[in-house]
């Protein structure tokens, strides 16, 4: 047993493995519906109820599971399940299950919005994208009935080819390469959006504060939804920091 352990495979640098933490961690809730969520709730004054959420949720929930975590060595089934056996009490797996099954669930989410980007970017390289009037419409064709099941599957196929060649002949090489792409494109969109028109306008709308949006239920229930996302992330930059101390 401990030989198979020692035979796993591992991330063979630390680059490999931050830029897989990376593209862990950086989500589409916080990139996709972050400025959306802003723009829609108040502006600056959406950073409000956000900040406050993330500062409870990471100094109880999150600190609370990085212990628990930690203390029990195991996966979420098996974490449970000692804890409760601690207190001679079984049934700990089934509490387990909730995470997991919330976790995959996610990833169904992720599956699909994954296929609209590969449908997105055959669009743009065929140049059926470059041509339609109406983008909204042309988003409708792809997302409704079942217009883009094949490409949904097309992403699953991706993701399981690139999981059958393991973390460092998988995993990590293709983080080299699509994480500083990422990046790039990012700069490129950065760019492109301060050369927009009204993007000035655009900037100060979601700048300056709206502050009767704070007396509206549903900014602070986006704004805990949103803050749920980050602390995500913030578990994939623990497990990232916590792994580089350990080769200290």
């Amino acid at each position: 047993m401990e030989q198979s352990l020692n035979k796993r495979d591992s991330f063979t640098s630390n680059l490999g493995f931050i830029l897989s933490c990376v593209g862990s961690a950086v989500g589409m809730g916080n990139i996709w519906l972050f400025p959306y969520r802003i723009g829609q709730y108040g502006g600056a004054a959406f950073l409000i109820p956000y900040l406050i959420f993330i500062i409870l949720l990471g100094s109880t929930g999150l600190m609370g599971e990085f212990a628990f975590g930690r203390m029990m060595q195991s996966g979420p089934m098996g974490a449970f399940d000692k804890a409760l056996q601690t207190k001679g009490k079984k049934g700990g797996k089934v509490l387990g299950v909730i995470p997991v099954v919330g976790t995959f669930i996610i990833a169904i989410g992720y599956a699909i919005v994954v296929g609209w980007f590969i449908r997105f970017l055959v669009g743009y390289i065929t140049g059926s994208a470059l041509t339609v009037t109406d983008s909204g419409v042309y988003f409708g064709q792809i997302a409704g009935s079942f217009g883009s099941v094949p490409w949904h599957f097309l992403a699953l196929a991706i993701v399981l080819i690139v999981s059958l060649f393991g973390i460092s002949s998988g995993i990590e090489k293709i983080n080299k390469v699509m994480m500083p792409a990422f990046y790039v494109l990012f700069l490129i969109l950065l760019v492109r959006v301060c050369t927009l028109d009204g993007a000035v306008d655009g900037f100060k709308y979601l700048c300056i504060p709206k502050w009767e949006f704070l007396s509206q239920p549903k900014t602070w229930i986006y704004a805990l939804g949103q803050a749920f996302f980050l602390i995500i992330a913030f578990r994939f930059w623990y497990a990232c920091i916590w792994k580089l101390l350990e080769k200290r």
